[in-house]
């Protein structure tokens, strides 16, 4: 059928690197709950899941629904406006409120190069961090150690997934007040970018 895309597709399109971003925190999730509601082939699914980079695996997803056609793309669109998304992506909620081009981000909200510098400083203590001082389950971090072999990439993929569910609450300021706690003992000057504008 020649002409333009369907809407859905066109939809898909121009959220493709917002999702990207919002969906990389927890991509397994996403491409299990999709594969639940049939929206890709097997082979599809096989590929998708060999990717061990979670931003590959949402972009390798997106593509294969978006490539499928207009009905799978407008079940990713209910799927993505679902309770169990929106629940654990808090940041998806613009799709539901019918705000597509209210932009991600808004002010104070921590950028990926403040998470990567405090990353960088964050030792062995990791996870008794994201515990204690973020409340993210030990399960999901058990999840991050598996998919990312280099430490400072599973730190980094925490304070993502922070982020992520702490929607417009992910301020720099928050991000330093938590990591400030006692019980975290990282120095002061380590957490220092988040105090830092652009």
């Amino acid at each position: 059928m020649a002409g333009e895309p369907a809407a859905e597709i066109q939809l898909l399109r121009s959220l493709k690197a917002r999702l990207i971003e919002i969906l990389s925190a927890d991509a397994d999730f996403v491409l299990q709950h999709a594969d639940s509601s049939s929206l890709l082939s097997n082979s599809g699914y096989q590929q998708v899941r060999a990717r061990t980079v979670p931003r590959e695996k949402v972009t390798d997803l997106l593509d294969h629904i978006i490539q499928r056609g207009p009905e799978e793309a407008r079940g990713l669109l209910e799927l993505l406006k679902g309770p169990a998304l929106q629940e654990t992506f808090p940041m998806l909620r613009f799709l539901k409120d019918g705000k597509i081009n209210t932009p991600s981000t808004g002010p104070g909200l921590v950028k990926e190069r403040q998470l990567m510098e405090v990353a960088c400083a964050i030792g062995n203590s990791w996870k008794k961090i994201g515990i204690l001082a973020l409340e993210i389950p030990a399960l999901k971090l058990e999840q991050i150690e598996i998919d990312q072999t280099q430490h400072i990439d599973r730190v980094f993929q925490m304070l993502l997934f922070w982020r992520t569910r702490q929607k417009m609450n992910a301020t720099a300021a928050h991000l330093h007040r938590l990591l400030s706690q006692e019980h975290c003992g990282l120095p002061p000057e380590s957490i220092t970018p988040l105090l830092e504008g652009d």
